[in-house]
This record gives C-alpha cells, structure tokens and sequence, in this order.
C-alpha cells in the first residue's frame, strides 16, 4: 500500500508540475523582461516538495517526467535539452543544499534557478556551438535572483500549509 500511495502521489505531482509549467507561459513576464526563455519557474516549487518530502529519487523521476511530458505535449522537442539540463542541474544543486543549516528554503530555491540557468546556457553552447552565449549568462543570473526568491517564497508558504494540516506523511 506504501508504494501505492507513492506513485499516487508522484504521478499527481508530475500533473502538477506540468500544469504549472503550462499556466506560467500565460503571464506577460516577457513583457517585464524582454529576454528569450527568462520563465519564473513555477514548477520548481513541486520539485522542491518533491525533494523534501518524497527524497531524490523520486523527485528525479517527477522532473524526468514532467520535462518529458511537457516537450511531448507541447511539440517541442526542441527545447528539451535545455529543459533537461537546467532542470536535472538545479535538481542536483537543491539537493546538495536542502539539509545545509546556513541556507533558507529561499536560497536553495535561489541556487537550484541559478543552476537551472547554467545548465540551460550549457545546452545552448552544446545546440549552437558558440561561446557567445556565455555574455547572456550574468544577466540570467541576476534574474534567477528574483524567480528564485519567488519559487522560494511559493514553496515556503506551501510548506508551511502542509504542517497546519497536521496530517502525516506516511509515504
């Protein structure tokens, strides 16, 4: 029944995070910030439920999922390389991350965007073959800053949802 629960809920987190993934593509943020692929990154407040209440594995799997689904659905698949690099290197980073005392839930959040935005700058240099695109980097950065601090604050606030419920988490 344990395992059962589990992929319940994974599979629901995927259709969550995919749910995320598709309303952020409806805000104007282009219009604030015109710049190519700048996103705030919404399903990362999943990933990083995942990641604190289901472990790596299956916040892996989840990710996996997600930008898997979500180039398929989409149609572009394209643009799943750089969903799969930044996604499984801001993955990889929150993890390394997530117990450390001297960070808050904001500043994971603020590295697994920077990350994210590393890995995807890595998949342009690999699609392109040009370094130029490493002059896009610094600003990328100072953005992740902010979609960080908003993934953060989202998933704060989600977290602190979840232990008012009181419920257990017998996963």
């Amino acid at each position: 029944m344990k395992q059962t629960k589990r992929l319940a809920l994974a599979a629901l987190l995927t259709a969550l995070a995919l749910a995320l993934n598709y309303t952020e593509r409806m805000f104007p943020l282009p219009l604030l910030v015109p710049l190519p692929g700048v996103k705030l990154g919404l399903a990362n407040v999943v990933t990083l439920f995942a990641l604190c209440y289901l472990g790596r594995t299956m916040a892996f799997t989840i990710l996996a999922a997600r930008i898997f689904l979500g180039a398929l659905f989409a149609g572009n698949f394209s643009a799943l390389l750089y969903s799969a690099m930044g996604g499984f290197l801001a993955l990889i980073v929150m993890a390394l991350f997530i117990r450390s005392k001297r960070l808050s839930l904001y500043g994971v959040s603020i590295l697994g965007a920077a990350a994210h935005n590393i890995g995807q700058i890595g998949a342009a240099l690999i699609v392109l073959g040009n370094s130029a695109v490493i002059g896009y980097l610094p600003v990328l950065l100072v953005l992740s800053v902010a979609s960080g601090s908003v993934t953060g604050a989202l998933s704060a606030l989600l977290f602190r949802a979840m232990d008012a419920t009181k419920l257990q988490w017998n996963i």
